[in-house]
């Protein structure tokens, strides 16, 4: 499984794939803790319609992780690696970025 990862993501070694690993799990628990403050500071209540919770997700939560997946990639040597990630992302999205 690994070894077909390395592959598909084009990773050297295997502390790399750790790295990599390291970098969306950190990501991750850090878009928990800004999604807490972010519906702290908007006062969001459970009876929120879920259309409304689902916009203040997307448009604060999203982004948030994305810049914390460059962030921190590039704090563990993993700039490159984030960078493709990201501009694949956007590609899907419709917005293509030189190089």
């Amino acid at each position: 499984m690994f070894k077909r990862l390395k592959e598909k993501w084009e990773v050297e070694s295997n502390i790399q794939l750790a790295l990599i690993f390291l970098v969306f799990s950190i990501s991750g628990s850090g878009a928990l803790v800004i999604r807490k403050l972010v519906f702290h500071l908007v006062d969001y209540s459970p009876e929120w319609p879920f259309w409304l919770t689902a916009v203040t997700y997307v448009l604060t939560i999203v982004p948030a992780y994305q810049i914390m997946l460059i962030f921190f990639g590039t704090l563990f040597g993993q700039f490159d690696f984030f960078w493709k990630f990201e501009k694949k992302l956007l590609r899907r999205f419709g917005i293509k970025l030189d190089n």
